[in-house]
Formats: structure tokens, C-alpha cells, sequence
């Protein structure tokens, strides 16, 4: 996919899909929400493989979407760039004929431009023969044999003809940018950064994640007395500033996603404010989705009026991973982790409920219940938890343990990095201030680490590869 035209090649991201079964041609639309997890996939493949080219493909999708889907004086992301620029259109902006690249490059530029992303006379858009999308043909290694010229200098080259196409590019009447600052399209975007962010070391991913995640908390949740009471809205701003300003409820999928953010941002730094925002946003959804009578969630409040839309107004129970993650696994997944932090089995007991319900027909949706898969395995493996207490002045050691700990990759794995005056019962959640009572009492002039799992903590450890072989350890022998 990274390598082919479904992804682009000039200034990063991913397009909606593919037309062809080569991944070449893309329907030209860039959506939040595909690449929010993508940047997740590119992660989790560079934690498994430790392939420099994921790495590189996850900063790239991060680069684009801070250029083109941020807003960013306030924090949020926008929703989509579009294909194209009108009906006649087909992704002229994205695409290139021979004359085009070359009218930019120079000639030796143009000549390894065209080796590598197969540039011809004749391209594959049917609307416009000459037009090329760019994906990758022939590798570095393959460009330098056939010029006869170092592998590093046909690297330079592509480096600066990519810089110059993508200049000209941006001199091309642009596709429009939907600008509207969607709630769960905006916390997936969160959760995406942030788990970039830990891997890969992105401390400006990450600011930017949070001051997102705070203008969703401080524009789009509404408390009231009691849970059901407490709302959470589906839009934080539209792309028309004129716009009139309409408070949508949200939907499942809004409270899910959210729940889950505010989680990755409370172990992203360990402020146990977004804990709460994540426990009081979680008993919101289950107030106002769960079925208490069979299980499972629906994606949306009865209609509060009484009033009929036809088959709109039917609440559906979701599943299908299409094309966003499916409300009822993600909010089993948020559950899962609520119970982890809190121990209160009734987050466990919703979450069981609602993966049962949909047990016997899981199967049949393939790849499309690829997140109720996953929440499965957040159901059935324990927890493996690291703890990182270190004072600022120690802050290499705590970097070797934190990186130990972010390197490897799981599903139920978490990390925390605390100050030894942040170890108290008031500031921790109510399962890890039961697991670790005795932190508090150990010297923090030396940083250690804490390894968790299932409810029992090992001794704490003082060097960054005694973790690693603890934490492997950990993650190979799951109880179950």
C-alpha cells in the first residue's frame, strides 16, 4: 500500500482506496479517520518488525495530516480533503504528465523521478491518458544500475524532485478541505498520535494530540447531575464559520472513541484528570446505548420527540468494521480498560455481555470485524503494566525504561511514567493504587520500574535490560 498510488507519494497520507487490485490507482479522497488508523497499522509494523520504512510512513501520515486536517490555533482535526476540484475532474492535482514533471525538474531529477515512480508518455488515468499516478516502480538500488551512479546519489536526486513536484503541486488550484471537527473521528485522530507519538518519540504529535483532545472535553462534553444526564455532542465546529451553530447529539461511536482517547492521554502523561473525563464518558455511554435487556450497545439515544424517521429512526447494534471501527467492539474495548484501571467487574460483565452477543455471527464479517477481534483478545489476555517512577533529574535512565517498555508491541500492554509524588491513592485510579501500595515507600533518587501483571506486581527494577527480558517474559506467558 505505501508503496503504491493509494498512498501519496509527495506529501504523505493515505487516499480513500484503491480501484485496482495493484493498489496503484486511488479513488482520491483523504479521510481523517483511514489514516488515523493507518498511522496505527505503520506503528504496530514498526513495533513488530522494526522496519525503519513503517517508521518512515507513520511520521509521513503525521506530516500531511499536520499540514492539510489540523486546525492548528485551537487543536482538532478536520474530516477529508476531496478528490478533486469539480465534475471534470479525476485527480488532476495528484497526478502528473511527463511534461509536468518535467517542466519542474531538472534532467538527470526528472530521469530518476520517472525510473522510480514509473512516469510515462502514457499513465493510467482513463479520463486523461498522458496523467501518471505516482507509486513506487523500480527501488533506489535498481535506479542506480541502470543510470550507473551511486545509490546515494539517486537518493539525493528523488529527495529534491519529490521537494520541487510537490512545490509546483501545491500551485495547483486545491481539492477542498472539509474542515468540520467531527468528536470520534477527532478522538481516533488522538488515540493515533498518541500511540505515534509514544513509539516513535513525537513530543510534537503528542502536544498537539492532547490540545485536541482538550478542546473536545471543554467544547463538545456537557455535565449534568447525573449520568444519564452528562452528553457528549457529535460535532466540536463545522467547516462553514457562518455556519448556525447546532449542538448534534452524539453517537455510540462518538462516547467509544472518546473513552478510549482520554485513557491513551491519561498514560500518555499520567494526569489522572483524563481518567476521570474516560470513567465519566464511559457510564455516559453506558447509560444512554447499552441494552440492558440482551446485551450489547446501540449506536444511537431513542429519538427523544417520539418522532418517526422511517428506517432512520431504527437503532441498530453495530459490528461491521465499515468504514470506521465498529461502535459495539470499541466500546467493549473501552470497558475493558476501565475495569483494568478501576476493578469494577461491572465494566468487565458489560464489555462479556456485549462481545456474546455478537459470537455466533462474527465470523461471517471476515476482516470487517477486524476490532471486535481485538477486543476480543483485550477480553481474554491480562493486562501487562509498566510503571516508570523516576524524579526530572533522572530523566535518562527513565527514558531507556520507557523506551524498553514502548518498544515492544501488544494489544494489552500499557505504560505509565510517574513521579514519586504522584504515587499516592488520590492520584492514581482506584486498581492501580490497590496493586501498588508500596511504591510510595521506595527511594525515587533512583529510577525503576514496575512490571504488572493480571492483579500481582514484580519487584521493581532498576535496569532498562532487566525489564526488557522481564517484559517479554510477560507478554509471552499470557494467562489466560
Amino acid at each position: 500500500m505505501a508503496n503504491g498510488g493509494v498512498y501519496d507519494q509527495l506529501a504523505g497520507g493515505f487516499h480513500r482506496y484503491s480501484v485496482d487490485e495493484h493498489w496503484v490507482v486511488p479513488h482520491f479522497e483523504k479521510m481523517c479517520y483511514d489514516n488515523s488508523e493507518l498511522l496505527k497499522n505503520y506503528v504496530h509494523a514498526y513495533q513488530v518488525t522494526g522496519s525503519e520504512f513503517f517508521a518512515g510512513v507513520a511520521r509521513d501520515i503525521i506530516r500531511w495530516m499536520d499540514e492539510w486536517l489540523s486546525d492548528r490555533d485551537r487543536g482538532g482535526f478536520y474530516a477529508s480533503q476531496d478528490a478533486d476540484i469539480s465534475m471534470d475532474d479525476d485527480g488532476d492535482y495528484f497526478t502528473w504528465t511527463l511534461d509536468e514533471v518535467r517542466a519542474v525538474l531538472t534532467e538527470e531529477e526528472a530521469q530518476v523521478a520517472a525510473l522510480h515512480c514509473d512516469i510515462n508518455e502514457v499513465g493510467e488515468m482513463h479520463h486523461n491518458p498522458a496523467k501518471n499516478v505516482l507509486y513506487v516502480r523500480a527501488p533506489i538500488e535498481e535506479i542506480a544500475r541502470r543510470m550507473s551512479i551511486g545509490a546515494d546519489r539517486v537518493k539525493q536526486l528523488l529527495d529534491s524532485a519529490k521537494k520541487k513536484m510537490y512545490a509546483a503541486r501545491l500551485q495547483r488550484p486545491t481539492p477542498y478541505v472539509d474542515k468540520t471537527v467531527y468528536v470520534g473521528w477527532n478522538s481516533m485522530c488522538v488515540s493515533a498520535y498518541l500511540e505515534a507519538a509514544k513509539v516513535l518519540g513525537l513530543e510534537d504529535a503528542k502536544h498537539f494530540a492532547l490540545r485536541s483532545l482538550d478542546r473536545v472535553l471543554a467544547d463538545a462534553w456537557k455535565t449534568g447531575d447525573r449520568s444519564l444526564d452528562n452528553q457528549l455532542l457529535h460535532v466540536v465546529a463545522y467547516s462553514d464559520p457562518k455556519a448556525q451553530h447546532r449542538e448534534i447529539s452524539g453517537l455510540l461511536d462518538d462516547y467509544a472513541a472518546t473513552t478510549i482517547a482520554c485513557l491513551d492521554a491519561y498514560e500518555a502523561t499520567s494526569v489522572l484528570s483524563y481518567f476521570k473525563f474516560a470513567r465519566s464518558i464511559g457510564d455516559a455511554m453506558i447509560a444512554k446505548f447499552f441494552d440492558i435487556a440482551s446485551g450489547g450497545f446501540f449506536d444511537a439515544e431513542p429519538a427523544a420527540d417520539g418522532k418517526s424517521l422511517g428506517v432512520l429512526s431504527t437503532r441498530r447494534k453495530p459490528l461491521q468494521d465499515s468504514p470506521t471501527p465498529a461502535g459495539n467492539p470499541m466500546a467493549a474495548i473501552a470497558l475493558l480498560r476501565l475495569h483494568h484501571y478501576t476493578g469494577d467487574h461491572a465494566y468487565r460483565d458489560k464489555s462479556e455481555q456485549t462481545l456474546e452477543v455478537f459470537a455466533g455471527i462474527a465470523e461471517q464479517f471476515g476482516i470487517f470485524a477486524g476490532t471486535y477481534g481485538i477486543a476480543v483478545t483485550h477480553l481474554l489476555e491480562s493486562p501487562v503494566q509498566v510503571v516508570v517512577v523516576a524524579e526530572s533529574n533522572t530523566e535518562t535512565t527513565a527514558d531507556a525504561f520507557t523506551t524498553v517498555a514502548a518498544t515492544a508491541f501488544a494489544f494489552n500492554k500499557t505504560v505509565l511514567r510517574l513521579k514519586a509524588d504522584q504515587v499516592v491513592a488520590a492520584n492514581l485510579p482506584p486498581a492501580l493504587a490497590e496493586t501498588l501500595p508500596n511504591i510510595p515507600q521506595l527511594s525515587p533518587r533512583e529510577p525503576f520500574a514496575v512490571l504488572c501483571s493480571g492483579s500481582a506486581c514484580q519487584p521493581p527494577i532498576r535496569a532498562a535490560a532487566e525489564l526488557q527480558r522481564a517484559l517479554d517474559s510477560a507478554l509471552k506467558h499470557q494467562p489466560v
